[in-house]
């Protein structure tokens, strides 16, 4: 679409902050007025579409504006029902990655070196013992670690929800990606921490330059959701 305010700001009102357009408040794809909670995403959102399409009468799209669609999507369909997507986000508590250790002795270690360290945070910080197992075969975890992550998760502002359902899935961990959202854990960290079983074969078999190529793509996903939680 073209671009057709020459200004955009953030303006505080109604106990949070919305994008101001040439004055008036930018509206989303479903008509209601975006607003968020703090003057720090206000701003970072603003900055996005102050750049978008360059100037007036240019050309622009809802790629230009990613924070936005994230901080829309928390606004217009989790905010009014987050239910459905606590429950979604949750249920990766069953699937962790970090619960499924390899059968080869030497991935094994370079796991437990990676991995270990943020089920032991997750014990501590979110009271959830989770268990592990060796190969594929789906392990049961105990309904008080299940609980304990759906808590987690359950406490999470809609935005922060949005940038959480963007990093579960992504680095396949319900742990890493709440270390990531309460900023325990950097999302470039994160990645690599996730990326273990890959990495590890790649340096027996070589580089696939179409995984790289994703892998890019995902890093940038992380990023951009790790800083909507921290703005937030």
């Amino acid at each position: 679409m073209k671009r057709f305010w020459d200004h955009a700001a953030c303006v505080q009102e109604d106990g949070g902050f919305a994008i101001h357009l040439d004055g008036r408040p930018m509206r989303l794809p479903g008509g209601g007025t975006l607003r968020v909670a703090t003057r720090e995403l206000g701003e970072a959102l603003a900055g996005e579409w102050q750049a978008a399409g360059g100037a007036k009468d240019g050309e622009m799209s809802w790629e230009d504006v990613p924070l936005t669609r994230l901080a829309g999507t928390a606004a217009e369909r989790i905010a009014p029902a987050p239910e459905a997507t606590i429950e979604a986000i949750a249920k990766y508590a069953e699937t962790d990655l970090l619960s499924y250790r390899a059968e080869d002795p030497d991935l094994a270690v370079l796991q437990r070196a990676a991995w270990d360290p943020w089920i032991q945070w997750a014990a501590r910080e979110l009271g959830a013992e989770l268990r592990s197992t060796t190969g594929i075969m789906p392990i049961r975890q105990s309904p008080a670690t299940i609980d304990a992550l759906h808590r987690a998760v359950a406490a999470l502002s809609p935005v922060r929800l949005s940038a959480l359902g963007v990093l579960v899935p992504a680095l396949g961990s319900l742990v890493l990606g709440l270390a990531v959202v309460r900023g325990a854990l950097a999302p470039e960290e994160a990645h690599r921490i996730a990326l273990t079983d890959e990495l590890f074969q790649e340096e027996r078999w070589g580089l696939d330059w179409a995984t790289e190529n994703q892998r890019v793509k995902v890093a940038a996903d992380l990023a951009l959701a790790a800083r909507l939680a921290s703005l937030a």
